[in-house]
């Protein structure tokens, strides 16, 4: 199926569907007969999936599991906590806000792949939380917010959009004298990079005095294929830089071989390690957390001299404070009046003068 939208009319969401991919597990059956929430994928991105390996990292991600059911540490109503929406401002429901000069304008709940670790899986996947996505709204209310000069378009996956609705709505924001920058959070390059038509390059690129950056989510290398390479190549030739977005997942890529090879792959293909999130306090995704710790020590166990460090991404924790950088200070070891000892990742030493204030 070359035409994305025939890849979106026909989902992977039925047993019955996911059956023609892969062999299903009665585990597997048995959750996805029991899921009330939404699931499913492209037909390109089931077509990566391991046909006999239950613990594929790309099944893992698609497949709902009844551990979805236990919410030991999740945070009930979190993407209204995380993203402020019971405080005193009043903003649309398109309006997401942590920070003073940006914001992230949510304009649909539907996607191309419907991750079971999803942050936002209340409005997306679980469909618990109801938003009206009134573009308009949301629009007359960045105009009127002058200190706005970022805006980060989100969804679900805003570029399941029509071209002419993007068009509508990338307009419509460089309209806006105080608007400098937007931003793109979508997995389309990986999950459907079908979508990347010369239509929809007409619409992102060219040059423009407010400038588009997108931002993909990549888990795993598996996840990368040549029809990705090629998306991408043709968005960074439209003058469009792409990054990712990794989530640290237990089991996909929280071992130092699966972190390593996930971000020397996406170099390979141009896409720049942006960001490490670690996993956030979204209800019933207990079983994908890690220890805190464990982002800072792939970091410095997997990367960190053993790659070029274009491959290091920054590791951060999303808050309804903004996020948090999360890396300790590995590498100074001691330090008095006169130097520094620091320590490299094969456990050398060297010195450097402490220059004084």
């Amino acid at each position: 199926m070359a035409d994305w939208k025939e890849q979106m009319q026909n989902l992977v969401n039925s047993l019955e569907k996911l059956e023609q991919h892969i062999n299903v597990t009665p585990e597997e059956k048995e959750a996805i007969e029991k899921s009330e929430t939404v699931w499913g994928t492209t037909p390109y991105f089931a077509s990566l999936m391991d046909k006999d390996d239950p613990n594929c990292p790309i099944r893992k991600q698609v497949i709902p599991s009844q551990k979805e059911n236990e919410n030991n540490y999740g945070i009930e109503n979190y993407l209204i906590y995380k993203e402020n929406r019971s405080n005193e401002e009043n903003r649309p429901d398109t309006i997401a806000r942590q920070y003073h000069d940006r914001v992230a304008f949510t304009v649909m709940k539907t996607c191309a792949n419907y991750c079971r670790h999803c942050f936002r899986k209340e409005v997306v996947v679980d469909q618990s939380l109801k938003l009206n996505f009134d573009l308009e709204e949301g629009l007359q209310w960045i105009r009127e917010h002058q200190e706005v000069r970022d805006v980060l378009i989100t969804g679900g996956d805003p570029l399941l959009l029509s071209d002419e609705k993007l068009d509508f709505l990338i307009s419509k924001l460089r309209e806006i004298p105080h608007v400098e920058m937007i931003r793109i959070g979508s997995r389309v390059p990986i999950v459907l990079p079908q979508r990347i038509t010369e239509g929809l390059l007409k619409v992102l690129g060219g040059y423009h005095r407010v400038p588009i950056w997108l931002n993909t989510q990549c888990n795993h290398a598996n996840e990368i294929t040549e029809e990705t390479a090629k998306a991408v190549y043709k968005l960074m030739t439209s003058g469009i830089n792409v990054g990712n977005q990794a989530v640290l997942l237990k089991g996909i890529n929280d071992d130092v071989q699966s972190f390593r090879e996930l971000h020397q792959k996406l170099l390979s293909v141009r896409i720049r390690p942006y960001y490490l999130f670690y996993c956030e306090p979204a209800p019933g995704i207990d079983h994908f957390r890690t220890p805190v710790e464990k982002g800072a020590e792939l970091i410095r166990d997997a990367i960190r001299g053993h790659t070029t460090g274009l491959a290091q991404p920054m590791y951060v924790m999303a808050t309804n404070i903004g996020k948090i950088p999360l890396m300790p200070d590995y590498y100074i070891k001691e330090k008095s009046d006169k130097e520094y000892t620091v320590v490299n990742y094969k456990g050398q030493e060297t010195t450097i003068p402490n220059i004084p204030e």
